[in-house]
């Protein structure tokens, strides 16, 4: 184990914060006509996403002088916590309900979402696991199952809310870091069809699942309920041409687009700053999953490798979901575009993991 520290990952530190500053444009561009409605001020929304992004930004710096392995020792201890506040929050009275789920632990405005905590807090401990077992993980019942144990709990908690999108993105990360462990192939096929039949059961048991799968088929079948969303996100992906309409003049934001400053960002981005604008943001999400590559391939041991592989992955899965959501090639899943859209837990929370992305580039052989 290499302890002796190295200058940082500046190219993943100035890719971060440079997704920051043109989310936090975005998330008041894409806000101001629904912040000025409901709460008389364009910058509401504005002011939020500065004040946690700045919270994000001290706490990844801090997080990123604290040598990762120090997490190794409190993995168990984390998941535990994270699983007390997943039980907190389905307590009526104690968890707040938005959006049809109950999935925030708080006051008012300010509160957490626990299901955003458990996403790094499993990461953690899976690295650990996985690093503690990786001779064992090619067997089923030794390596394999107890791994994946942990993982369905927590999803099945998640789901109790319900989040599916939360409790997908980080199934299909821990599925992925397993896979990097070693899991043999054949032990995958058998789970992915056990999977398969669950996913389906779990949109067959919800009518608003359904809708949202016949919606992406044909949203235009019925394009003022399940349909809205997407439809008004391709009339603002499309209109954006190359160049876009320019910076803050995009139509769909004026009460077309719901919420467009949290899961949609990226039509509005698309609408106002076009195809090369929309082309950047993804060139620097590709940097930052280049850069957090060569971190899990340069650790000095495999939990480092395992941590950064999980990281990277989770942040890799829910760029995927959120765009292909807004241009018309997912089901719609309430999903945020990391570092872009609105938000507290999760935006905090990435900028936390990539503080831990950072000090293992700090260690790297």
């Amino acid at each position: 184990m290499n302890k002796e520290r190295q200058a940082p990952d500046y190219i993943l530190i100035v890719a971060t914060i440079v997704l920051l500053s043109v989310g936090l444009i975005m998330v008041y561009s894409a806000s101001e006509a629904w912040a000025t409605y409901r709460f008389n001020d364009s910058l509401f929304f504005a002011k939020r996403q500065l004040f946690f992004g700045s919270v994000g930004v001290l706490l990844m710096f801090l997080i990123s002088r604290v040598d990762y392995w120090t997490w190794r020792t409190y993995s168990k201890l984390l998941l535990i916590i994270c699983f007390i506040l997943l039980v907190l929050v389905l307590i009526p009275g104690v968890g707040l309900v938005r959006g049809g789920a109950r999935s925030w632990l708080g006051i008012g405005a300010f509160s957490i979402q626990p299901s955003e905590f458990m996403k790094i807090a499993m990461i953690i401990f899976l690295a650990n696991f996985l690093a503690m077992n990786q001779k064992r993980i090619v067997l089923f019942k030794k390596g394999l199952l107890p791994a994946l144990a942990f993982v369905m709990v927590a999803f099945g908690m998640i789901m109790l809310q319900p989040d599916l999108g939360t409790g997908t993105v980080m199934v299909g990360t821990c599925v992925a870091m397993i896979f990097i462990a070693g899991a043999r192939v054949k032990h995958f096929m058998g789970l992915f069809l056990i999977g398969v039949a669950g996913f389906v059961v779990l949109i067959i048991s919800a009518p608003y699942r359904i809708k949202r799968i016949t919606s992406f088929l044909d949203p235009w079948a019925d394009p003022m309920e399940s349909g809205f969303q997407i439809i008004q996100s391709l009339l603002a992906i499309g209109p954006g041409g190359l160049l876009g309409m320019g910076l803050g003049e995009s139509r769909q934001k004026y009460f077309y687009l719901p919420e467009p400053q949290t899961d949609f960002i990226f039509a509005i981005l698309a609408e106002e700053l076009g195809f090369l604008g929309g082309l950047f943001v993804l060139l620097l999400f590709g940097i930052i999953f280049w850069r957090g590559v060569r971190i899990a391939l340069g650790a000095p041991d495999l939990f480092g490798s395992f941590l950064a592989a999980g990281i990277v992955t989770m942040i890799v899965i829910q760029v995927m979901i959120n765009i292909g959501v807004v241009t018309g090639l997912m089901p719609v899943t309430g999903i945020t575009l990391p570092l872009l859209s609105y938000g507290g837990s999760s935006l905090t929370l990435m900028l936390m993991s990539i503080g831990l992305l950072i000090n293992i580039s700090r260690h790297n052989r």
